[in-house]
């Protein structure tokens, strides 16, 4: 579980990058059960507990407390980041925007627990393996989805669109995406060419939504490495050997949001503080892993003839 990302390298739910989706259910699973508020996920548990990894699933089950293992700020990250992404693909579909697509979808279960309205089409992209044992657990729950549930059987670093196209994704409609969580597991390159993707599928009047984090500063990601070194450490004594430094890339990159706004899309960013703050939330104190730093980043994409009207804007 403990080798470096690469070219070429494969996953599945318990290890290595395909593990933090297993993890971040876990979290959602936790977050539900302390606070229905801001975050509603009845799916999560069941389906960590059908991945099979002992120890998340004590957590995800109540078995095991947080403590020390999930952070209250990780718990109200992911209330935040959950009621971010919910509001953000109901507010498309309500405005009319019939076709979303979740990539790197992992146990993600906005497709069976959202209330979409009739005629959602909802693509979720993910490797073969991943969507398969979701589609079955989910089945085997008898849990049936809210809109009407495609998946495109496809790892991101493959021909995605062509599996997107295939299962009848439409360019010409306007399409709500989501990349969330998924930026910093890509290479600098990499990100740059879904973004690019993204925007060359997309019809006016689609939305995009993703989190960014400025270029790290001096000293930045060396501490940002020492947090993720404890908390793999944490992990490591409950058996579950998992180097989470080596699931990232790290250095500079483009920002998502002023990349998206040269490329047509008028986007609006908020901070990951001030998410927190209006959720009623911990404040970001004593934050190694740079939350605080996170931004939020979501708009809609211009008639491709009037770029000179892009903007960006923060709120």
């Amino acid at each position: 579980m403990t080798s470096t990302r690469h070219d070429g390298d494969t996953w599945d739910l318990a290890s290595s990058v395909g593990a933090t989706a297993t993890m971040a259910a876990m979290t959602r699973a936790i977050a539900t059960r302390a606070d229905r508020r801001l975050i509603e996920d009845p799916f999560a548990e069941p389906l960590v507990r059908a991945v099979g990894v002992d120890v998340l699933t004590r957590l995800a089950t109540g078995e095991l407390p947080p403590d020390d293992l999930v952070g209250q700020l990780a718990i109200d990250g992911a209330k935040v980041r959950t009621k971010f992404y919910d509001e953000f693909f109901l507010d498309a579909a309500n405005a009319g925007i019939t076709q979303a697509v979740i990539l790197a979808a992992g146990l993600d279960s906005r497709a069976y627990r959202l209330p979409w309205p009739a005629g959602t089409v909802v693509y979720e992209v993910d490797q073969p393996q991943v969507v398969e044992f979701k589609t079955r657990t989910l089945a085997g729950l008898g849990a049936a989805p809210t809109a009407d549930r495609r998946v495109a059987a496809a790892d991101l670093r493959d021909d995605w669109p062509a599996a997107l196209r295939t299962a009848g994704f439409d360019p010409a409609l306007p399409t709500a995406w989501s990349a969330e969580g998924l930026l910093g597991y890509l290479p600098p390159d990499a990100q740059d060419h879904l973004l690019d993707t993204i925007t060359e599928l997309s019809a006016p009047g689609s939305r995009v939504a993703t989190e960014s984090r400025p270029n790290p500063k001096p000293g930045d990601d060396d501490r940002t490495k020492e947090g993720l070194r404890r908390i793999s450490e944490r992990w490591r004594a409950h058996g579950f050997d998992l180097d989470h430094a080596r699931l990232r890339y790290f250095g500079e990159r483009n920002e998502a949001a002023p990349y998206l706004a040269d490329r047509g899309w008028a986007l609006t960013v908020i901070g990951n503080r001030d998410l927190f703050a209006a959720g009623g939330l911990l404040s970001l104190e004593d934050d190694d892993l740079r939350m605080g730093d996170v931004v939020y980043v979501s708009g809609t994409l211009g008639d491709r003839d009037h770029e000179a009207g892009h903007r960006t804007t923060l709120s």
